[in-house]
């Protein structure tokens, strides 16, 4: 599966939830080399999901866009990831 354009979320300070702008979205837990299954998660129309891996509640939160989190820094840059590791 292509993951270019689905925005990928972790949670390495281990907040309860986070508030993101996206309602389908790919959770990896905490920054490699501490994460878990890579999940994609659609929240469909409902406002909130369990991530089933880390147990993460993410909310959607229109007034964010693109990577922005609440708390900030939770969002993951996949493809730059992939980039250094070249």
């Amino acid at each position: 599966m292509a993951d270019h354009g689905t925005p990928h979320f972790q949670n390495d300070r281990g907040a309860p939830g986070i508030r993101i702008g996206a309602r389908e979205f790919m959770c990896i837990g905490a920054t490699p080399p501490f994460d878990h299954p890579h999940v994609f998660l659609d929240m469909g129309s409902d406002s909130e999901i369990v991530c089933p891996y880390c147990s993460t509640l993410y909310s959607f939160d229109p007034t964010l866009h693109g990577s922005e989190t609440i708390p900030a820094g939770c969002s993951w840059d996949a493809a730059g990831a992939r980039k250094s590791a070249a």
